[in-house]
């Protein structure tokens, strides 16, 4: 393992290299997608890729915490949390031996 993390340049760099298309057609076909899948998480609070996961967005309800510094007690407001979820296919190819 490489330990390199895929950046948005990364990919557009790979799908430019397999295609016939501009880098700027890339870019805009990229940007395109993932504004796509913001605007379903935002939207419908899930979106699906069948055969790789689920993304699910979900409210968290305002919580207490601790500053770690002064150790002061505080209230973390609500938010909004997206989670990831592989699919079973995703998981089986990650996990060949289980």
């Amino acid at each position: 393992m490489s330990g390199k993390t895929l950046t948005k340049a990364d990919i557009v760099d790979y799908i430019y290299e397999k295609t016939d298309k501009s880098r700027t057609e890339v870019k805009v076909m990229v940007e395109s997608l993932l504004d796509i899948m913001k605007e379903s998480i935002k939207k419908d609070h899930a979106l699906l890729i069948s055969g790789f996961g689920k993304f699910e967005a979900y409210d968290k309800k305002a919580r207490k915490g601790r500053n770690p510094h002064t150790t002061e007690t505080i209230t973390l407001p609500p938010r909004k949390v997206v989670v990831f979820r592989l699919s079973r296919k995703f998981r089986a190819e990650l996990n060949p031996d289980e």
